[in-house]
């Protein structure tokens, strides 16, 4: 029999700013090996203007996107050969952010009312790259909150811009009035927006965002779209992680330990921290590793108290290990 295989983005880690950093996707990767992840969203101008060196990653990250922030065709063109030369797997064009930081910069989801720009862009990049490049989007935005919009912007953005890989978080965005957290919560998801979307238009890969917390979930998802990104919930709960190979692509390895997890990390923090790294950069994405298993407040607790010290090194996180490890295990 042969073995199945996947499209690459079949589940992924949704793009989240100030959290999907390097040391954070470093971790993740640690947990599953078929997860396509994500940087979080990168503007141009601090690609271009940036003094340092936003496009870092460690290889050990693969299979790992780039999501690019901006409106100007040749700045995201040259944005995204740099991010080819590095090695990376995909862009992703962020069409789908709420926030006035972004509206102002004239990126986001704010450009779904510019579809021919957006297909500029997208043309643009794809003069210049051999990598695949896809977009992240909302269903709509403020009272242009339809079918037929997203349709038509759909139709006008893959037809013209060559993209056909998108991802669709499930709520409409509001421009005004809601912040980008209460545009997480406040507009209705709309699955079915996405499903149907999926039906009209099937040779495109489509994923759907939004509200997502569990792998059974996902696994329904997957009924009637080709991939599903979490967002929070993989931070907050980044064990979920373990269970994806598994699960969702079939894999015969064995299912990741969330002590071994944290015990694989060690060589990357003693790294970073001999280049000037602050331990808690590191830790703050490893705080909810152990939710739900009795001990995991005073592992949080440990780590959220100590591991801003200027001294502080691995054996802070030895000591807050051992505070849930048998715990943990025997569970």
């Amino acid at each position: 029999m042969l073995k199945q295989t996947y499209p690459l983005g079949r589940f992924s880690v949704a793009p989240m700013l100030n959290w999907t950093d390097r040391h954070c996707r470093y971790f993740h990767r640690l947990l599953t090996k078929q997860t396509l992840l994500y940087t979080e969203m990168i503007t141009t101008n601090a690609i271009i203007h940036g003094k340092s060196n936003c496009l870092k990653y460690n290889k050990q990250e693969h299979p790992i996107v780039l999501q690019l922030g901006g409106h100007e065709p040749l700045a995201l063109a040259y944005c995204a050969k740099l991010a080819e030369q590095k090695g990376y797997d995909k862009i992703n064009l962020n069409i789908g952010c709420p926030s006035n930081r972004v509206q102002n910069g004239r990126f986001g989801a704010c450009l779904m009312a510019e579809a021919d720009l957006v297909v500029n862009c997208i043309s643009a990049i794809h003069d210049v790259v051999s990598i695949p490049i896809t977009v992240k989007t909302r269903i709509g935005i403020d009272q242009q909150d339809s079918y037929a919009f997203l349709y038509e912007f759909v139709q006008k953005i893959t037809d013209k811009g060559k993209c056909n890989t998108l991802i669709i978080h499930a709520r409409n965005a509001w421009l005004s009035g809601l912040s980008p957290k209460k545009n997480r919560e406040v507009p209705l998801l709309n699955y079915a927006r996405v499903y149907k979307l999926k039906r009209d238009f099937p040779a495109l890969h489509i994923s759907i965002n939004g509200g997502i917390k569990t792998l059974a979930e996902a696994v329904n998802h997957l009924k009637y779209v080709d991939g599903v990104m979490i967002g929070r919930e993989a931070y907050q709960n980044p064990a979920i992680l373990t269970q994806v190979d598994f699960n969702l692509f079939h894999s015969k390895s064995p299912i990741v330990n969330g002590v071994s997890a944290i015990e694989a990390l060690y060589p990357y923090i003693e790294q970073e921290l001999s280049q000037g790294t602050r331990l808690s950069s590191i830790t703050r994405h490893i705080l909810g590793m152990f939710q739900g298993i009795p001990g995991a407040h005073k592992w949080r607790r440990y780590l959220s108290e100590n591991a801003y010290k200027s001294s502080a090194n691995i054996m802070v996180i030895e000591q807050a290990l051992s505070l849930v490890r048998d715990r943990f295990e025997s569970n």
